[in-house]
């Protein structure tokens, strides 16, 4: 696979009159054309400060003091000393930031939730060019139309997640960062999101995604490789089994080892009823 992102020396750092807490320290990482790379860590570990910086969303009090993307080819300095192009936010790297579906206007339809996000990018687009390509993506991706003239409070919250997925990847951008996408839903949700992510990079919806999450066993189902955060460092990257079977940072083993598994000498038994308690009461003890 031919590499799509490259970020280097990426440093964030949070600022507060005389106080200074280095978020992100110096990082690198890379992301190949089609792959999925998983950002873990423990809470405060700088993965979603990173995700933000990627996605050139990071606002004050967060300061980027040194880093470099490149996408394509093309570099983009970090520092300051270049200016963002307009293009590239939503386009080259777009953002689905911690908690989206609960961030979005409960007073606004979602077919003009989707107009306003186009209008930010393209604002020669019409309404009805919007509303028609949000149309086409849902039908691509087999989600039901009829919620573009719902509001969000009246959809579910797999497919209010999924709808604001689609929103958020209508620029086709090159890069999706998904902070988190998957936390606020149950089993079912989360496996119809991650298929519909997959579906999408298989469709070349966009081409690469850095799938930032604390659920470890979501990682091991939906990335490629991981790279592991502690402390605002990178300290471990690999093929996501080869990381997870042999992982080599203590900090690794010491997360990969709070995630409870059943040990691979027991198997399934089936737990038999009492005899002679087929008609006991269904409930427990209370008190």
């Amino acid at each position: 696979m031919s590499q799509l992102l490259r970020a280097t020396d990426i440093h964030g750092v949070y600022r507060s009159g005389s106080a200074e807490l280095h978020a992100v320290d110096h990082v690198s990482l890379s992301l190949d054309e089609g792959e999925v790379l998983g950002l873990a860590g423990e809470s405060g570990s700088g993965k979603s400060t990173l995700g933000s910086i990627i996605s050139l969303t990071a606002r004050p009090p967060l300061y980027v003091d040194n880093g470099a993307l490149e996408v394509d080819g093309k570099e983009l300095m970090l520092d300051g000393s270049q200016r963002i192009p307009r293009t590239w936010r939503g386009s080259v790297v777009s953002m689905l930031p911690q908690g989206a579906m609960n961030s979005i206007s409960p007073t606004m339809r979602v077919r003009d939730l989707v107009v306003d996000v186009v209008k930010a990018h393209d604002r020669s687009a019409k309404r009805s060019e919007a509303i028609d390509r949000a149309r086409d993506r849902f039908e691509t991706l087999g989600l039901p139309v009829r919620a573009l003239d719902a509001y969000p409070h009246q959809l579910s919250g797999g497919m209010k997640q999924r709808t604001v997925t689609v929103i958020s990847t209508l620029l086709n951008p090159r890069i999706l960062i998904a902070d988190e996408p998957t936390s606020a839903l149950d089993v079912t949700s989360q496996k119809a999101l991650i298929d519909m992510l997959l579906d999408m990079l298989e469709k070349k919806i966009m081409s690469g995604v850095i799938f930032i999450t604390h659920d470890l066993p979501v990682l091991r189902t939906v990335s490629n490789r991981l790279a592991i955060m502690y402390r605002g460092k990178i300290v471990e990257t690999g093929d996501t089994p080869e990381l997870v079977d042999d992982p080599q940072h203590p900090y690794t083993r010491a997360l990969l080892g709070s995630v409870l598994v059943p040990e691979p000498k027991y198997r399934k038994i089936r737990i038999e009823g009492m005899k002679g308690f087929e008609d006991a009461p269904t409930t427990g003890r209370t008190t």
